[in-house]
Order: structure tokens, then sequence, then C-alpha cells
């Protein structure tokens, strides 16, 4: 007596749980795999092309050099650049178009264009009155490429404030 009891117990429980308010729940045998009718996908604040525009720094003015170095599953894109005075901080490559976060794309010319950014010191800032030695002042940048995403890429140009500096992939 007691196995048909429970056994019902659980078919009433399951059963239960299919209808009302509790079929989003994850009891719901029809939700398991993919089902579950007609659910509202959630809102997202990502445009639909996952593109993720943020607040681009300063250009740094001159570029001085950019390079590869071998990765094991890619390239490193190492750039180095000089700023007018002392005090420039967060440089990075950033792609001159909006792109996904977490992948880099080229132009349809098969181009990937970054731009050398950092942000420039603070104006009234002691570091800001005080120019840049060439000899040790110099920024360094690099950028991980993997070697998907330079099955892509025939050249990258990085622009800064006065020259672009090209590499051929």
């Amino acid at each position: 007596m007691t196995r048909l009891t429970a056994s019902l117990l659980v078919f009433v429980l399951l059963l239960s749980s299919c209808g009302g308010r509790g079929s989003d729940s994850g009891l719901n045998p029809f939700g398991w795999f993919g089902g579950g009718g007609n659910r509202e996908q959630p809102v997202s604040l990502i445009p639909d092309d996952g593109t993720i525009v943020t607040n681009l720094p300063a250009g740094i003015p001159q570029i001085v050099s950019a390079r590869w170095e071998p990765l094991n599953e890619g390239r490193l894109l190492v750039a180095t650049g000089l700023a007018p005075t002392k005090g420039y901080h967060d440089a990075r490559l950033v792609p001159m178009r909006p792109q996904p976060s977490d992948r880099l794309s080229p132009d349809p010319d098969g181009v990937l264009r970054l731009r050398f950014a950092a942000q420039p010191p603070a104006p009234d800032s002691q570091a800001a009155r005080l120019p840049a030695n060439p000899a040790v002042d110099s920024i360094t940048v690099a950028l991980a490429i993997s070697n998907v995403e330079l099955a892509r890429i025939s050249r990258v140009e990085i622009s800064s404030a006065t020259n672009i500096v090209s590499l051929n992939r």
C-alpha cells in the first residue's frame, strides 16, 4: 500500500508542476528539452549586432614602432608610441569601428584598423608640465590576436594623432 501511495504522490506532484504558476519551473518535464511553449525571451540591452560602444580615450601623438611577436595560438601585436608629456596612462589598442567585445574582425577590405589611445594626464598636474623623455618615457601596448581572427585579417593599420603604421599579416 505504501508503494502505491508513494508513486501516486510523485505522479500528482509531477503533474501539478506541469501547469498553472509552476509551468515555468525547472520541474516541468515539458521544458526539460527546449519545449515549454511560448516563453518570453529576456530583454537585452546589448544592440542586435552585438557591438559595444565605449568612450574612447585620446590618441597617442606619435607611433614609433609596431611589430608581431609569435604566440602559441596566434600573434601578439606590439606597438610603441611617444607622448608629448609625462603622465599618459591606460594605453591600449582600440578598434576604429565598434566591434563585439570578445573578438576582432577586420573591415570588408581585410584591414583591421586600430587606434593607439591613452588617457592624458590632468591638465593641472605636475606630469602634464614635464616634457617626456623619448629614451625612457615611451609607451608600449600589446594586443593578442588568435589564429582564427588572423585568418580574416590581411593587414593591420595602427593610427595615432599624427601618423599611421601598417603591418602585413
